[in-house]
């Protein structure tokens, strides 16, 4: 007996520890997730976080007023995710190949005065444009280190993880390594295939916003129509006032801004294979 009550006592205090650690992990998990929440909102513009506030008082407000509970959920998914839905999409491809083409085109001159890419890096890496900057001041401090500018550039490539940014780099390191012969006739086909991508680019992304254009248009219709039968027909509304109708509500908000979040999505480009590997 006395054997069995020290095992029983042994493993109650055991799965104690174990609960003191768990909890302890959870509590830190909870606060690195409020750290990156508080990070999240800190770095929103200062426009945003007066939008995302009003849109929250709105929405209590109108729960408050008209005692519908779904007014909280509806209004903040409405006021939030429709702007959002509507907002254009970011084009990482067009910043890569704009900012490419800038410190190509800084490269040239740079190259056409005799230096070698190794030179021309080290000296036009601090007027580089900003999305590369970051980059080549690694690049910058690894050839200080002894690297070679071939796996510098390589390294950069890795880094960037961009579809974009793989072919002039590639080039730029093949002909560091062949100790840059040809670098001058290397960076004008560069700095040539560069713009015109950039341009194609520039114009297939136009052509993907035109449909978003037009379900602004439509969606802005449609909140002025709404708008007004609240205003000069209110009894319109009143069967969502129910249980049933709020539920019915809810759904038909959610399929209508799910809708506009499909369209977002099928309007992003998609990405392209890499010319090089990772781990190049």
């Amino acid at each position: 007996m006395g054997a069995l009550t020290a095992a029983g006592c042994g493993a109650l205090l055991v799965g104690g520890v174990l609960i003191v650690i768990a909890g302890l992990l959870k509590a830190e998990r909870a606060k690195a997730r409020g750290s990156r929440l508080l990070m999240l909102w800190e770095s929103l513009p200062r426009r945003s976080r007066l939008w995302v506030n009003a849109v929250l008082l709105l929405a209590i407000g109108s729960a408050v007023v008209t005692s519908w509970a779904v007014l909280l959920p509806l209004v903040i998914g409405l006021g939030l995710g429709v702007p959002w839905a509507l907002s254009t999409p970011p084009e990482p491809e067009i910043e890569d190949l704009a900012a490419l083409d800038r410190w190509l085109r800084l490269l040239g001159p740079s190259i056409g005065t005799g230096k070698s890419i190794r030179d021309a890096i080290l000296v036009t890496s601090r007027h580089a444009p900003e999305r590369l900057r970051g980059f080549l001041g690694r690049v910058v401090s690894r050839i200080d280190l002894g690297w070679t500018t071939r796996d510098a550039l390589l390294v950069m490539a890795d880094e960037m993880d961009s579809p974009e940014a793989d072919g002039p780099l590639a080039a730029l390191a093949l002909a560091s390594a062949r100790g840059g012969v040809g670098s001058r006739a290397l960076l004008t086909a560069l700095t040539d295939h560069t713009r015109d991508r950039l341009r194609a680019t520039r114009e297939i992304a136009a052509e993907r916003l035109k449909p978003l254009l037009v379900v602004r248009q439509v969606v802005a219709v449609t909140l002025v129509i709404l708008a007004g039968m609240v205003a000069f027909s209110p009894g319109y509304f009143r069967p969502f006032g129910s249980p049933l109708g709020q539920l019915l509500a809810a759904g038909l908000v959610l399929l209508y801004v799910g809708s506009l979040l499909m369209l977002r999505s099928r309007m992003r480009a998609r990405r392209r294979a890499r010319l090089l590997g990772s781990a190049t």
